[in-house]
């Protein structure tokens, strides 16, 4: 099944519990969370306190993306702020086995997620332990970065070693995903699709049906 994870580094920071609503509305089912630290990436976003704010409000999965050095010290937090599932960057981790552990040891998803240049090769050890991997198809940090198209390759091979391990694992793609090229990444094999201005900029409403229509057909 293909899923439309939205962005809320997108939304309009004045209106969020408004759009959650539409996007609620829209049968939207799942929200993606990027945390940044201004360390690891040169941005900062927002952090627990937020996402546990937000929790109050929507029932929707918190996709929770980790752009932060040496994400095994905030798991914890996360978990008890409302993550269903936490993805951390390959990159960015000490022990990437030890951090996979502490965020399967509180029974949620756990994704590794790779920035642009990083080989898809190097995730092979962890196939069997995680549930998720997040290419990111633009350099992380920004919003509304143009699509590099290097991430469909990435894509391809990953859906191969997802075949080759024998076990659902869900692949997803960030960033400069739009209604042009979201039916790309699917071909080359993602099948949650995370997309900011998109859907948030304009009619969030028509966004995610042009988005689900799509979706729905590949």
């Amino acid at each position: 099944m293909n899923i439309l994870a939205p962005s809320l580094l997108a939304v309009d920071y004045n209106n969020i519990e408004a759009n959650i609503r539409l996007l609620e509305e829209s049968n939207v089912s799942w929200l993606h969370l990027d945390v940044m630290d201004g360390y690891f990436v040169p941005n900062i976003s927002f952090g627990e306190p937020v996402i546990r704010c937000i929790r109050k409000i929507t029932k929707l999965y918190f996709d929770v993306h980790l752009m932060v050095i040496n994400p095994i010290r905030y798991i914890d937090d996360y978990v008890k702020a409302g993550a269903d599932s936490i993805t951390v960057h390959y990159e960015a981790c000490e022990d990437l086995s030890a951090t996979i552990a502490a965020i399967k040891a509180h029974n949620i998803k756990v994704g590794v997620s790779i920035k642009p240049d990083t080989p898809v090769s190097l995730l092979k050890p962890y196939m069997n332990d995680i549930d998720l991997i997040l290419v990111m198809s633009v350099e992380p940090g920004f919003g509304g970065q143009a699509f590099m198209p290097s991430a469909l390759d990435k894509l391809s091979k990953l859906k191969q070693m997802v075949a080759q391990a024998g076990r659902p694992i869900d692949l997803e793609v960030d960033g400069g995903i739009t209604i042009q090229n979201v039916k790309q990444v699917i071909e080359a094999g993602a099948n949650v699709i995370v997309s900011g201005s998109s859907v948030f900029k304009g009619n969030v409403v028509e966004n995610v049906e042009r988005f689900s229509n799509i979706l729905t057909e590949n």
